[in-house]
């Protein structure tokens, strides 16, 4: 690939179906980067002591991929060598140990997409208008 076509990217998806860590990471794969940061967010079986049998989902479709927009453009003020993003969310049930979250950032330098990585899933659980339920066992 040419680097002038590598032009920075956002890739946002809210999905029913289970996330991929491989599809989600070439997403943001760039030749002129050096960095490939991810944040998988899993659902655990435990909560406060109480056991939990899966999580399930719920978004303001528009809303909620305008506010991660706004974060794609917030990271990219904050650090301007950030090549490209994607920002995967799972909507429905998902079990303990799958994804709810894969998060990817890609720069010229780790520090930059680590730093942009985490402002992303902060900035996401804050803003975002994701609703999540958790399914306990009855003891």
């Amino acid at each position: 690939m040419d680097e002038s076509e590598d032009v920075p990217k956002d890739f946002i998806k809210l999905k029913s179906e289970k996330l991929s860590v491989d599809e989600v990471s070439e997403l943001v794969i760039s030749p002129c980067c050096g960095a490939v940061s991810l944040f998988i967010g899993t659902t655990r079986n435990n909560f406060e002591g109480k056991k939990v049998i899966h999580l399930e989902y719920e978004a303001y479709m528009s809303m909620a991929e305008t506010e991660i927009r706004k974060i794609c453009r917030d990271v990219r003020q904050k650090w301007p060598s950030v090549k490209h993003i994607a920002v995967h969310h799972r909507l429905g049930v998902v079990p303990v140990t799958e994804a709810s979250v894969i998060i990817a950032v890609s720069s010229p330098h780790r520090a930059e997409s680590l730093e942009a990585v985490m402002y992303c899933i902060n900035t996401l659980k804050a803003s975002v208008p994701i609703w999540k339920k958790a399914e306990f066992a009855m003891w």
